[in-house]
């Protein structure tokens, strides 16, 4: 029987006070102002419930428990799902290439 692919990335909108995060505005370096501030991820979860858990506390970035505002799909849901190594990889490759378009970009 073939395996079911059931990872995902996941991309979360963070309100924009996450620029006051001294971390935050030193990993976007070359972030254009006006542009989203986000969170990519990757789970074996559904997004959704991915997201809740973050804002819940449970195995939660910093950064997404308290400035996380929503799911944007329309950046993601094109990919999933997917196995595990795809998804791994696709979560560097999103974030790289949402940090080239000049958003600010956090990973954990």
């Amino acid at each position: 029987m073939a395996k079911r692919w059931h990872h995902h990335v996941y991309v979360i909108e963070l309100s924009k006070d996450v620029l006051y995060e001294p971390r935050f505005r030193k990993s976007n370096p070359d972030y254009v102002t006006g542009k989203p501030c986000v969170y990519v991820g990757m789970t074996g979860l559904n997004p959704d419930l991915r997201f809740d858990k973050h804002k819940a506390g449970i195995q939660a970035n910093k950064f997404v428990q308290e400035y996380g505002l929503r799911l944007l799909p329309e950046l993601y849901a094109m990919y999933n799902p997917m196995p595990y190594k795809g998804a791994a990889e696709m979560e560097v490759e999103l974030g790289i290439g949402l940090r080239e378009a000049g958003y600010g970009v956090w990973q954990a």
